[in-house]
């Protein structure tokens, strides 16, 4: 989704338009904010987007780029990782109303809660935070036919280290998902340590429930490449043609 906004001489545009070369890759871009633990999961971006590389025809670089969320920075990537296990305070106001509009101009934000215990932790500051930034929304199921479930791989539910709650909840912005929220800690299924090694044990469907989780992750950065897209049943035959 190309959109483009003025904002005080700054433009939004995708990262691939506005730069060349390496930079203009795919980047999983991760935000970073203060208390609690932003970063539980240190190499989940590296293996994902190795994964994007080897199963799609996306580029995209390897390294992750961090970000705090008061970063007009942030406008220049279509897609944001966060994640967490534990409580944290409140975003200030700046960052507040800079990824609502980050949001609101075609971003798309993947929220990971690494703990997945409902209301407490992670999830209760998450649902806070969101409740702030859309006071007029409700953070809802993704129904099974969502395009997130069919964007890249057909799929029939939600996954990740652990299957927490078998469905991903969002908010939605003019017909689009731009807030996807996982309880499954997904980034605990892509983590491999430095040698190589899977970091974490998936639950309870081992390394079948894992290959999902990578299949879903990679949906999801296709759904915010390529939005509603997907939809058209004109593309049902390849996506069947690719679970073979």
């Amino acid at each position: 989704m190309c959109v483009i906004c003025a904002m005080g001489g700054f433009l939004f545009l995708p990262h691939h338009i506005l730069a060349m070369g390496e930079a203009s890759k795919f980047a999983f871009a991760q935000l970073e904010y203060s208390g609690g633990n932003w970063n539980p999961r240190p190499h989940v971006g590296k293996r994902l987007m190795w994964e994007l590389t080897k199963r799609t025809s996306v580029e995209a670089r390897i390294d992750t780029v961090i970000f705090r969320a008061d970063d007009v920075k942030i406008f220049e990537y279509p897609f944001l990782y966060m994640s967490g296990d534990q409580e944290f305070p409140p975003f200030s106001e700046k960052e507040m109303s800079n990824l609502k509009l980050y949001l609101e101009f075609g971003g798309t934000l993947l929220i990971d809660d690494c703990l997945g215990k409902s209301d407490f932790g992670f999830d209760k500051s998450i649902r806070r935070e969101i409740k702030r930034l859309f006071p007029d929304k409700l953070l809802e199921k993704l129904p099974k036919d969502h395009t997130i479930f069919k964007s890249f791989y057909l799929l029939n539910q939600a996954y990740g280290r652990t299957i927490e709650k078998s469905y991903l909840e969002g908010i939605t912005i003019e017909n689009r998902a731009a807030i996807i929220y996982s309880q499954n800690d997904l980034g605990g299924a892509w983590a491999k340590d430095p040698l190589g090694s899977w970091e974490y044990q998936v639950i309870p469907g081992g390394e079948t429930q894992r290959s999902m989780a990578f299949r879903l992750g990679i949906n999801i950065i296709m759904y915010a490449l390529t939005g509603d897209y997907k939809q058209d049943q004109v593309h049902l035959p390849f996506i069947l043609k690719r679970q073979m």
